[in-house]
């Protein structure tokens, strides 16, 4: 089947409105985008990932998708009445049929993140059947391998686990770090999240890989110490957790930090230094991930 796409310029002021609208007249989906997406222009509204302000681009454009036998000009029309505004510049466009999930599927590679550790989407074969290979397809939770946090930690792990370790993925995403944990040998993995969707998904990785990492909202983390603590997450809850996190850390066990700006490494290695003996600090586009011995 085709659709129809229709691309309208708007101002951050009526960008909802006119989606609801749109939406309430037919469109099958409505979206919200940049109107400088990927110019000099291009404006951040989001301080950290993970961390949305209720601001919108000040030039957004909303993409609305329709049937392809929908007359789209009342349609729009109608929708800016309701909005309360005159009808807007618009572009529309066929888009042929396609393969959705074979198009989308084709945008994940296998991610190599060592000699014997990869990750690979449940519809590729492994590259090297001999290594130890992730299964991780990109879904709702944040976590598959491709940002350089996520990397950072896999290659600490992949270099530093002995084999039957304790661990502890404090904010899970997609259960990713503890089930590579458990695949390099560590003997026990548990996951925390503050998002149930983490935990779902997590749960759903873990029996995909056949290992028995467990996951927990923070509540109902089970008590104890863990060799091993990692933390992918951002500099502002890394700020806050500080004390509970190397509660959490044995004597002697170690920690792992990422989610850390390189302009961040300073301070945090400040915070966490009051406990931990820190190890100069990796890096990767921008990102860092600090580690070091509980003392």
């Amino acid at each position: 089947m085709s659709y129809q796409q229709a691309t309208i310029a708007v101002t951050e002021h009526i960008a909802e409105r006119l989606s609801d609208a749109l939406m309430e007249h037919g469109a099958l989906s409505a979206a919200i985008e940049d109107a400088y997406a990927g110019t000099n222009d291009e404006q951040a509204i989001f301080g950290e990932p993970g961390m949305p302000t209720e601001q919108l681009w000040l030039q957004s454009k909303v993409i609305a998708l329709f049937a392809e036998e929908a007359d789209i000009a009342p349609i729009i029309t109608a929708a800016a009445a309701q909005t309360g505004i005159d009808v807007p510049a618009y572009s529309v466009e066929l888009l042929p049929e396609q393969d959705w999930v074979r198009l989308t599927q084709s945008q994940f590679d296998p991610i190599k993140i060592s000699e014997r550790l990869w990750i690979t989407p449940s519809w590729h074969e492994a590259p090297d059947a001999g290594a130890v290979n992730l299964q991780l397809d990109p879904g709702l939770a944040f976590g598959t391998g491709s940002h350089p946090t996520t990397h950072l930690c896999l290659q600490w792990l992949d270099r530093n686990l002995k084999g039957g370790e304790s661990l502890l993925d404090y904010g899970c995403g997609s259960g990713i770090l503890a089930i590579a944990a458990l695949k390099l040998g560590a003997g026990s993995a548990t996951g925390a999240d503050i998002d149930p969707q983490a935990i779902r998904a997590s749960n759903d990785n873990a029996a995909q890989n056949q290992v028995p990492a467990h996951f927990h909202l923070p509540d109902a983390l089970p008590e104890g110490r863990f060799d091993i603590v990692v933390a992918n997450i951002l500099a502002n809850p890394l700020r806050m957790l500080g004390e509970m996190l190397a509660g959490r850390t044995r004597q002697g066990g170690r920690i792992v930090l990422s989610g850390i700006l390189e302009e961040q490494i300073d301070e945090m290695s400040e915070i966490y230094g009051q406990w931990f003996d820190l190890d100069p600090a990796q890096t990767d586009n921008g990102w860092a991930c600090l580690s070091g011995v509980k003392r």
